[in-house]
C-alpha cells in the first residue's frame, strides 16, 4: 500500500507564491518604474561592432516551470512517500518462561557424562536446556545468568534460536565464582511481574547453595508468589568429592549443594524441585509446565515499510542542476 509519513508537508507547495506575493517589497518590485531614456546617436555602429550580444528573448516560462517541478520534487520528498506492507497480527497462546542459569566456578566441575565422555555441569546444562527450548512452540523465552552477581542476558522473545545461542556462549566465571541465587530470582520477578497472569514461569538451575546474594533466596521466592511466578528449581550436580579440572590436572574437590533450599522455593511458588542427575529431569519439567492453563498473548502488529524519498529528492536535485547548468551551456552554444 502506498502511503505518506508526514502528508501534511504538501502545504509547503504555497510557500514560494506567498513568498511572492506577501514578501516585503514583492509589489514594489512587479511595479516597473519609470526609467529615463538616454539617446545615443551612433547605436547602429555599435550594434554592428557587437553582433553576438543582440538582445534574445528570453524563454521565461520554461524556468519557471523547471523550478516548480523542482519544488514539487522536494515536497514531495519531505512528505516521506514509502510502500507499507500489511498490517498483520500474530496471537497465540503460551507461556512467559524465564531459565536462570548458574554460572559460578562450581558449575565447572565434571561428574557427568555424555557419549561416554566427561563432561562440566554447565555443558550438560546447556545440552539438556537447549532441548528443552527447542520443544517450546509459542512460548516468550528469556535467560538470566547468574553467578556473585546476577544480569538479564537475553529479554523474554519469540526467538528461541537465539536463547539457545547465548546460551552456548556463556561461560563459567563470568557472572563471577560466587552464587547469588536471590537476586538470579529478584531479577526473573522484575522481569516477568507485568507479563499475563498464569503464564509466568521460573526456571532456576544451580548446583550450590546460595552465597552472595543482596536478597534472600526464600524471601525472593515469596515476592514471586505474590506476583504468581511459578518456580521450578533443578539441582545440578551431586554432593561431596567431585572431579574438578586444574592447572595442575584434574583434582577430586568437596562441592556442597543444597536441595533443601532449592524444594523450599519450589514449594513457596506452587512449582517443584528436581534433581537432574540425568537429562530426564527436563523431560518431567516439560510435562508439568504443559499442564499448565496456557494464556492468551497480546496481540503484536507488524509493519514494514519501503522508503521512496529518495526518487522524488534525486529529480529536483537533477532539475536544479540543469538549470544552474543552463546559463553555462548557452555561452558555450554561441561561442560567448
Amino acid at each position: 500500500m502506498f502511503a505518506f509519513q508526514w502528508p501534511y508537508m504538501i502545504l509547503l507547495l504555497a510557500l514560494p507564491l506567498l513568498a511572492y506575493f506577501f514578501a516585503p517589497g514583492a509589489q514594489k518590485n512587479r511595479a516597473a518604474p519609470d526609467l529615463p531614456e538616454v539617446a545615443f546617436p551612433h547605436l547602429a555602429r555599435l550594434q554592428a561592432a557587437f553582433p553576438h550580444e543582440a538582445p534574445r528573448k528570453k524563454s521565461g516560462w520554461v524556468y519557471y516551470t523547471v523550478l516548480a517541478l523542482a519544488w514539487g520534487a522536494l515536497t514531495v520528498a519531505l512528505m516521506r512517500p514509502q510502500i507499507v506492507s500489511r498490517f498483520m497480527q500474530v496471537k497465540g497462546k503460551g507461556y512467559d518462561l524465564m531459565l536462570a542459569v548458574d554460572l559460578s566456578g562450581s558449575m565447572n566441575a565434571q561428574d557427568y557424562a555424555m557419549d561416554g565422555q566427561r563432561v562440566s555441569r554447565l555443558d550438560m546444562v546447556k545440552r539438556v536446556v537447549s532441548r528443552f527450548i527447542r520443544h517450546r512452540r509459542g512460548d516468550r523465552i528469556g535467560l538470566i545468568l547468574f553467578g556473585t552477581h546476577a544480569y538479564l542476558h537475553v529479554p523474554l522473545t519469540f526467538d528461541t534460536a537465539s536463547v539457545r545461542k547465548m546460551l552456548d556462549n556463556a561461560e563459567v566465571g563470568e557472572a563471577g565464582g560466587e552464587t547469588a541465587i536471590g537476586d538470579a530470582i529478584g531479577l526473573a520477578v522484575r522481569a516477568l511481574r507485568h507479563k499475563p497472569a498464569n503464564a509466568r514461569v521460573l526456571i532456576l538451575l544451580t548446583d550450590g547453595a546460595d552465597n552472595s546474594s543482596t536478597v534472600p533466596p526464600l524471601a525472593a521466592a515469596k515476592l514471586a508468589k505474590s506476583y504468581g511466578i511459578r518456580i521450578y528449581t533443578i539441582g545440578i550436580g551431586t554432593d561431596g568429592l567431585v572431579p574438578f579440572p586444574t592447572k595442575q590436572g584434574m583434582v577430586m574437590t568437596q562441592f556442597q549443594t543444597d536441595p533443601a533450599l532449592l524444594e523450599k522455593i519450589a514449594a513457596v511458588t506452587g512449582g517443584r524441585f528436581f534433581e537432574a542427575t540425568d537429562s530426564s529431569a527436563l523431560r518431567k519439567i516439560y510435562a508439568e509446565i504443559d499442564k499448565l492453563e496456557k494464556t492468551q498473548m497480546k496481540k503484536r502488529g507488524y509493519m514494514i515499510r519501503r522508503p521512496l524519498y529518495r526518487y522524488p529528492l534525486g529529480c529536483a536535485l537533477v532539475l536544479l542542476l540543469g538549470l544552474a547548468l543552463a546559463p553555462v551551456y548557452r555561452r558555450v552554444s554561441h561561442g560567448v
